[in-house]
């Protein structure tokens, strides 16, 4: 696809303004949590809990020779305060050095406290799994319960593929059933009980021809990673029935449309283009600022004398 000098001229400035934003971040630290407990006692009451939740997607590479490959992933992750806007912001997994000192800031800018509480929900990948630790003492990390029974929808999925006696196809359906309710309550030791019991009910389990092995054996691979997954985010996994019969967030549903917003709809849906991560990187920083509205002000601390006008479309009838 071929760019006119305009689209040139305009993607260079974006990616001249992202780079400048990206000079005056602060350095990266393995925490963000000073002073003394004593000290945040005495600040004042603080607001309710802050919630943030991280998700991510993938953009297509500029590297890319096949529809299979040449993928890399994009975070993507939105703050909620109790009252007041919403922000989200972005950044390549693979390419970004300061993850850490980017969401601390984007948390101090909405006012967070040493004595404010913080929730983080995220899915319990590797990828972002440290990432809000040591940002805020009073802070709870949690276990996303949309992808984690997205997770055991997908075993049972395989689990009804098995060419396998009904007893053993309703014995599975059942462990699996029962897995979700422990999980639902936030009883990890039984969950992992559960997953053992699945692994040793497929391992007792004889197979017929290849076909059937294979899927024998997908199913059983993913058991055990989904038991590898929960015993790495046991700490994570609160009592879920608890929290939403008291109306407490339990999901990061609420960060899709941040994740549509930011990734989706300028970088993959419809889009013919490809990204180096440096590229997309750039480009989410300006994103995420034309979305949270701030993008004014960057302007106006460098050239005092910019003048901004929001776009109104015209109320008059």
């Amino acid at each position: 696809m071929l760019l006119n000098p305009v689209q040139v001229t305009l993607g260079c400035q974006v990616q001249v303004t992202a780079q400048r934003l990206e000079d005056e971040l602060g350095e990266e630290r393995s925490g963000f949590i000073t002073g003394c407990p004593a000290d945040w006692a005495e600040l004042p009451r603080p607001d309710l809990p802050l919630v943030v939740g991280l998700d991510g997607g993938y953009v297509h590479s500029c590297t890319q020779r096949t529809r299979r490959d040449g993928w890399f992933e994009v975070i993507a992750g939105k703050t909620m305060p109790a009252e007041g806007r919403s922000s989200c912001f972005g950044y390549v997994q693979t390419y970004d050095s300061k993850p850490k000192r980017r969401l601390f800031d984007v948390l101090a800018a909405q006012g967070m406290q040493a004595n404010q509480q913080v929730t983080f929900l995220t899915d319990g990948g590797e990828d972002i799994r440290d990432l809000p630790h040591y940002l805020n003492p009073q802070a709870e990390h949690l276990l996303d319960w949309f992808h984690l029974t997205m997770r055991i929808t997908v075993l049972t999925q395989l689990a009804k593929g098995l060419r396998v006696p009904p007893e053993l196809s309703a014995t599975l359906a059942a462990e699996l059933q029962r897995l979700k309710w422990f999980l639902w309550h936030g009883n990890v030791f039984r969950s992992l009980q559960t997953v053992d019991d699945i692994t040793t009910d497929l391992e007792d389990q004889d197979t017929g021809g290849q076909q059937d092995k294979d899927r024998h054996d997908k199913l059983a691979k993913a058991v055990r990673e989904f038991g590898g997954y929960l015993a790495a985010n046991a700490s994570a996994i609160p009592n879920f029935g608890e929290r939403y019969h008291a109306g407490e967030i339990i999901s990061t549903s609420f960060v899709e449309s941040a994740v549509n917003q930011v990734i989706s709809k300028r970088m993959v849906k419809k889009q013919q283009m490809r990204w180096s991560p440096r590229g997309a990187h750039l480009l989410l920083q300006i994103r995420t600022r034309v979305l949270n509205d701030t993008l004014a002000e960057d302007y106006q601390r460098w050239y005092p004398d910019f003048n901004h006008t929001p776009h109104r479309q015209d109320q008059a009838a």
